[in-house]
């Protein structure tokens, strides 16, 4: 069986970080998300991917390949113009004459679970088959209403009378038939075609559609930035510990912790796994790790610096005295000394962040900073919980981040002296 990986949104949830790469190359313990899920597919037992490819295909294609370096065999298919996931999957018709797996490239999966849907897919019984999961917050997701095993209708992120806690899970297997119904399928309000008015044509017409519940820790939907952490987490919760680099004499290694080649960690340092620490990276001296932190490749962390559950890519600077919690850091920052990122309101209640043009509640009593590639600060930054910075910004000494800063921003502190005073 192929599979289908839709990968042709930029994830606008995500911004900034995905500014400069599609929301699928993020790194979720040291590698893109996209590889996890190749890694889970193969060893479902898929050899073949069509990946549907859009923004910052380059990057994609860069990165992976032919798939060999993964054990697998890669094509690329352009969606011309993204413009919802049924039309992203009909983009494929083409390359597939037998049932094939259509999976969403934003989310994070095992192999039991895609095994579990694969091996429900007779089709000779069904026209369809996609897999469920429970989740708390069912009004973000596609809603199903089911009958048995029989899916009956799929509700949209319904604001009241919540059916269940049952929503669609992104993973389907389709016989070719179903680009029939895609071809058939009106858009959406907003313009896009998507799969699951497809489904729901389906319906409307009897034919069978199967759900597959598949277990939540099993799962998880990658779409806004605090679950690039819980990913993040879930990721390196299995990591294997290894030591390619060098660890001085006084520096301490507890639990699971990777280090990669070339990479140094300095006397006194003392890293607390689950921990990933990319080739190159220098550590130290004196620095405390904490759990669930991945660090990118050259990136360097001064001294007594303290990293919690934070996400720090590729070649961030992080200067000394600095504290970094509950945090994503882009590329190529470079943070001045003693930067300080809050990540607890002083009342311990959820942390609120704005997401597009709406103010969002992250469930999570402690958030960081979200930072976009390419930034700048001074000594002293503090960022307040929650905050996100654009791009390409730059962010003076002494200054206290109360809001969202734009990309191609910069901050400064306008100051006089004046008879020995500053006004």
């Amino acid at each position: 069986m192929k599979a289908v990986i839709l990968a042709a949104g930029e994830g606008q949830r995500l911004r900034p970080l995905t500014h400069t790469r599609p929301k699928h190359m993020i790194p979720v313990g040291g590698r893109p998300i996209l590889e996890h899920l190749i890694d889970a597919l193969r060893v479902s037992g898929i050899e073949e991917i069509i990946f549907v490819v859009n923004y910052r295909e380059d990057i994609i294609r860069g990165y992976f390949g032919d798939g060999s370096k993964h054990g697998v065999k890669l094509r690329y298919v352009r969606q011309r113009e993204v413009s919802g996931t049924a039309t992203a999957i009909l983009s494929v018709k083409d390359y597939v004459s037998e049932p094939f797996l259509a999976i969403n490239g934003d989310i994070l999966v095992s192999s039991d679970a895609i095994r579990l849907v694969i091996n429900r897919a007779d089709l000779k019984e069904s026209e369809a088959v996609l897999a469920a999961v429970r989740v708390s917050r069912p009004e973000q997701f596609g809603v199903l209403k089911v009958k048995g095993e029989e899916l009956t209708d799929i509700i949209e992120k319904p604001a009241l009378n919540m059916p269940s806690d049952l929503v669609n899970a992104g993973i389907y297997v389709f016989s070719p038939g179903i680009f029939d119904y895609i071809e058939r399928t009106e858009p959406a309000e907003r313009g896009e075609v998507e799969i699951t008015d497809s489904i729901r044509l389906l319906i409307k017409e009897n034919k069978r559609v199967l759900v597959v519940e598949i277990l939540r820790e099993n799962w998880l939907d990658i779409g806004r930035p605090w679950d690039l952490l819980e990913a993040n987490a879930r990721v390196l919760s299995q990591i294997k510990p290894k030591i390619l680099g060098e660890v001085e004499d006084g520096a301490r290694i507890k639990g699971p912790v990777f280090v990669g080649e070339g990479a140094l960690i300095r006397d006194g340092s003392y890293i607390e796994g689950p921990v990933f620490i990319g080739d190159g990276s220098d550590i130290g001296p004196n620095c405390y790790i904490r759990p669930y932190t991945s660090i990118g490749k050259n990136v360097r962390v001064g001294n007594a610096c303290e990293i919690k559950n934070s996400m720090l890519l590729n070649n961030v600077h992080v200067g000394h005295l600095s504290y970094l919690g509950d945090s994503i850091i882009g590329e190529n920052c470079n943070l001045g000394a003693g930067s300080i990122s809050a990540n607890l309101r002083f009342d311990r209640k959820t942390i609120k962040m704005r997401i597009g043009d709406k103010v969002v509640d992250t469930g999570r009593v402690k958030m960081g900073v979200v930072m976009g590639d390419n930034v700048l600060t001074g000594v002293g930054v503090l960022f307040m919980p929650g905050v996100t910075i654009g791009c390409n910004c730059w962010i003076g000494p002494n200054i206290v981040v109360y809001r969202d800063v734009p990309s191609n921003t910069i901050l400064i502190l306008e100051q006089q002296i004046r008879c020995g005073t500053i006004q």
